[in-house]
């Protein structure tokens, strides 16, 4: 279960590798601001706070990439950590972001369902 766990990390980390483009990189693109429900007014208006966001979620996924190498490289509780701050950062994020607009439940749920179920089975992985 472990495996699975990490294999899902690594979805994760990637997704918001992907996020961090859209948000740092191409906020002002049509397409990006198609998938956000942004005027170009709106976009241009936001372009520094989706810069700082986007680099968070470029983080997350650093920690999270980074505790899979380590659990790779050989069981360790500070891969383990990561992994787990990582992906939990991930979907307390989501949460928030449903908490705070329920209209972006769909959102949050792309964006948080991946990083719960890795949380979910590293758990298990590492009880059994």
């Amino acid at each position: 279960m472990l495996t699975v766990g990490l294999a899902l990390a690594g979805l994760a980390a990637a997704l918001h590798v992907y996020i961090f483009f859209m948000e740092s990189l191409a906020w002002t693109r049509p397409s990006t601001r198609a998938v956000f429900g942004t005027s170009a007014e709106e976009a241009e208006a936001t372009r520094e706070l989706a810069f700082n966001q986007g680099f968070y979620n470029l983080f997350l996924a650093v920690v999270a990439v980074v505790g899979v190498v380590v659990v790779a490289a050989g069981p360790d509780d500070v891969g383990s950590a990561l992994v787990l701050a990582g992906t939990g950062s991930m979907a307390a994020a989501a949460t928030v972001l449903v908490a705070g607009n329920p209209a972006r439940s769909s959102a949050a749920l792309k964006q948080g369902l991946v990083p719960l179920l890795a949380v979910i089975a590293v758990v298990i992985g590492l009880a059994t």
